[in-house]
């Protein structure tokens, strides 16, 4: 595999640490920012905002770019960003900052995986773009809980600082190996993502997405200080609490990956989403009990990213018989859900902290889950009719 991969790879480490380090962290930058929680927690919001802005606009506006000038300008927007809030004098710059990296977040995931491609044989592509997500998987294991540490111990102002750090060397990195001639795929265009939105199909697994994300967050957003105020647990047990989380993430993904191979998107996601609102609403129950709290949150985990790998490959399987010359155009716009339900998914469970209390985000969190279980079944029966429909002239032959 070539050494640019690992520039890439670091990039997405960065990244991917940036985007979830703010959870372990809120409670820390509430009482220095002097907001409240719910406050603090916009700055989950906006950043995913800025991803699913960032994904499809940004990535059809630079759609004609070379790849490698379009990737050196996004780390750029992402080291900038996360200057900006290491010397952020208040929360409103601190705002602007998280958006500018939510941008850069959303165009880098979008070409990289081509890029990644790009610099390896057909036959090794998978496995190129294996490895460049392999950052994002150790971001969540190692570089959310390291941050958190890092935040906790030297103030909340060092871990972006140490992000910036990152993404500065995977910069350079990428300056100086990943090639200028790379093969320039098609532009993904505006008018393309837009077939895809009038495709009703397709938009039912974007709200089943970001619903069945989304309401995780809800609940994941505001985890630190449940863990703080509700748990009993000190600022410094966060982190390593945050790393049992991240290595139940890594088992999840695979799992539900397997599941969806095994047994079909419907069926897989059927079973995840019925776990993750049960994990929500027992979390209600052991969130008092220091000991059950960590056992659940290590459950929720599995099952929270459980769903990203069959939600994938069912948009793909839907988008190839609906919109079969915008597949890549459908998934990304997928990625893009997946942000919207983070967004809207923390918003709301701002507002239920400001109206109603901590402990009312997990069952809240879980109801939304399940409607995104209902959406998933009637999906299902859809896809079924479908079918006996299409069967019907070749029984009558």
């Amino acid at each position: 595999m070539p050494v640019a991969l690992l520039a890439l790879t670091l990039s997405a480490f960065a990244i991917g640490t940036t985007e979830f380090v703010i959870v372990g962290l809120i409670p820390t930058m509430a009482a220095d920012l002097h907001v409240s929680l719910p406050s603090a927690g916009l700055l989950v919001s906006l950043y995913a905002l800025g991803v699913a802005i960032g994904a499809p606009v940004l990535t059809a506006l630079t759609g004609q770019w070379n790849r490698k000038h379009v990737l050196l300008a996004v780390m750029s927007l992402f080291v900038i960003g996360n200057v900006l809030a290491w010397q952020a004098p208040g929360y409103n710059t601190l705002i602007v900052a998280r958006i500018l990296t939510g941008l850069a977040h959303g165009v880098f995931f979008s070409i990289g995986s081509t890029i990644a491609t790009g610099l390896v044989s057909k036959e090794k592509a998978a496995s190129a773009i294996a490895i460049m997500f392999t950052g994002l998987t150790v971001a969540l294991v190692t570089g959310v809980p390291l941050g958190t540490y890092i935040g906790q111990s030297f103030g909340w102002e060092a871990t972006f600082l140490t992000v910036a750090i990152l993404g500065l060397i995977a910069l350079i990195g990428s300056a100086f190996l990943v090639p200028n001639n790379l093969k320039q795929p098609p532009a993904a265009k505006l008018s393309a993502q837009l077939k895809v939105l009038t495709q009703p199909r397709l938009l039912l697994v974007y709200a089943i997405t970001a619903l069945g994300y989304g309401g995780t967050f809800t609940a994941f957003t505001f985890l630190a200080p449940i863990l703080e105020q509700v748990a009993g647990f000190n600022a410094n047990a966060i982190s390593l609490i945050m790393l049992v989380y991240g290595v139940s993430v890594t088992i999840g993904n695979i799992w539900g990956g397997k599941m969806a191979d095994k047994m079909g998107p419907i069926k897989a996601l059927t079973i995840i989403f019925s776990g993750l609102a049960a994990v929500l609403l027992v979390f209600n129950v052991t969130a008092v009990h220091p000991v059950a709290a960590v056992a659940t949150i290590l459950v929720w985990g599995a099952f929270a990213f459980g769903n990203v790998p069959g939600l994938q490959v069912y948009v793909v399987k839907l988008a190839e018989k609906y919109t079969p010359d915008a597949v890549d155009v459908a998934s990304g716009l997928n990625i893009a859900a997946f942000n919207v339900g983070i967004a809207l998914g923390s918003w709301g469970g701002g507002m239920i902290v400001a109206k109603a209390g901590l402990m009312n985000t997990p069952w809240a969190g879980a109801v939304i889950v399940l409607v995104a279980l209902g959406l998933t079944r009637f999906s299902g029966r859809l896809d079924k009719h479908e079918e006996t429909l299409e069967a019907v002239p070749s029984n009558g032959m």
